[in-house]
């Protein structure tokens, strides 16, 4: 069974919860000074305790990190399926953008039905694509621009109309 984004969506607490919030920054700075050559432990209520695996530590750090400074936390399997909207939600693109770059082959999706569903890890991989295309073209403009020395010739705002 695949699972929806949604069902891992985790909201940091709200300014009419002060001691939570206060306790996630104790934890944040707990876990900022302490070395990370110990061995971390989960520890159940009943005191039992089972070693935590670094990567696990990790994004445990991350998540307490993100939400002591205000952040909403998605976790999702990579297997995770994803709805258009959630798709394009998490690009920061429309809807209909979204569904022209699956249409396009950019993006892979199934159709189980009527509705297009994506894998998260292909959104990732796209994103991260689309970052890596956009960072080889600034850097190239960039060069291009100290090569004939044009990247000294503008001395503050243009004005363009």
């Amino acid at each position: 069974m695949t699972s929806t984004i949604e069902q891992h969506t985790v909201l940091p607490p709200s300014a009419t919860e002060p001691d939570a919030r206060r306790e996630l920054r104790r934890l944040d700075e707990f876990m900022i000074a302490t070395s990370p050559a110990h061995q971390a432990k989960l520890v159940g209520p009943d005191g039992s305790e089972v070693p935590l695996p670094g990567q696990v530590y990790d994004v445990l750090r991350d998540v307490v990190k993100a939400m002591s400074q205000g952040f909403a936390i998605n976790i999702a399997p990579l297997n995770a399926v994803l709805t258009t909207q959630q798709a394009a939600d998490m690009l920061n693109v429309s809807r209909p953008t979204l569904v022209k770059l699956l249409e396009s082959g950019e993006i892979p999706f199934e159709k189980p039905g009527r509705h297009r569903r994506v894998l998260l890890s292909d959104l990732l991989d796209y994103r991260a694509r689309s970052r890596a295309e956009r960072q080889g073209i600034l850097d190239e403009l960039t060069a291009s621009a100290s090569r004939d020395g044009s990247d000294d010739i503008v001395d503050g705002f243009v004005q363009t109309r």
